[in-house]
């Protein structure tokens, strides 16, 4: 997953004040899962991030929306802990998290989607689905395969194991890497993660696979209780059925958040813009 890094510094707040957890979450409490205080990243002269404030609650489903370049994608690798801010704090379930995930493991287990589905060619659907495990755990063959069977049944992909990923569609590739990012924790293989990260899950896939995506987003949320997901996305569909509430994130900003049924109803002109279409407005093409 590759940043976009913005040519611009970041506009000032036009945001809106941050919501408690929404109707998905009313079952969870007000627990924060994860704060993001004053994060700011730049690559060379570009400003990616730019003093952003994000607080997430336990079982809340959020999308984090806005165009092309503004950033959203770093925010998942800061919050996943592959990259590190330049300046601002990470706190996870109230610990403040050092360096990156390979130094501090956090105390929640946090799983990740990326864009591409990035799956090895050469190693099998149970492969991939179990690599983590293979690699980095004691357990027998047998007990992950059984894991990764499990899990595979989650996804809706039963007997696909020894598959190799050219014989998928693009939709059932995207599907065995979320059983990856379910199926990620070696030292408790059968906790799910706390936190799940969607890197544009929808991309080029047809309305048909990314209905069947955003259902399954959903089914594993319902089937892991109190978890958590941020979503990056640019499909519509998706913004609306996948999310609760959304953040509007522009050069490097956050300029509007508020529930996903706001959207149609905010005077917010960046929001405005970005569903209706429209080239004329605050949003400009990063060239």
């Amino acid at each position: 997953m590759s940043a976009s890094p913005d040519h611009s510094l970041a506009l000032g707040h036009t945001t809106e004040p941050v919501l408690a957890p929404g109707a998905a979450a009313a079952d969870c409490g007000d627990q924060v899962l994860l704060e993001l205080r004053g994060i700011s990243k730049r690559f060379g002269p570009n400003q990616v991030l730019n003093n952003v404030d994000l607080t997430l609650y336990r079982g809340e489903a959020v999308a984090i929306i806005g165009p092309s370049g503004t950033g959203k994608s770093t925010i998942l690798r800061i919050i996943a802990g592959l990259l590190a801010p330049d300046e601002g704090e990470i706190y996870v379930q109230g610990h403040r998290r050092e360096g990156l995930i390979e130094d501090s493991p956090d105390p929640i287990g946090i799983g990740m989607v990326f864009q591409q589905a990035a799956l090895f060619d050469s190693l099998t659907v149970e492969e991939n689905v179990g690599f983590s495990l293979y690699q980095h755990s004691d357990l027998p063959a047998r007990q992950i395969r059984q894991l990764v069977d499990d899990v595979l049944d989650m996804v809706g992909l039963p007997g696909t194991g020894n598959r190799y990923p050219a014989e998928l569609s693009g939709g059932m590739r995207k599907r065995v890497s979320f059983a990856r990012a379910i199926v990620s924790n070696p030292e408790n293989p059968q906790d799910r993660p706390a936190l799940l990260l969607y890197d544009e899950p929808t991309a080029g896939l047809d309305p048909i696979a990314s209905t069947v995506i955003e259902d399954l987003i959903r089914t594993i949320q319902r089937n892991n209780g109190c978890s958590s997901y941020l979503i990056v996305t640019h499909q519509d569909s998706t913004i609306r059925r996948t999310a609760d509430r959304v953040i509007f994130l522009h050069r490097g900003s956050i300029q509007w958040q508020g529930p996903v049924a706001d959207v149609d109803h905010t005077e917010n002109p960046f929001v405005r813009q970005f569903f209706s279409g429209r080239v004329e407005g605050p949003i400009q093409m990063v060239n």
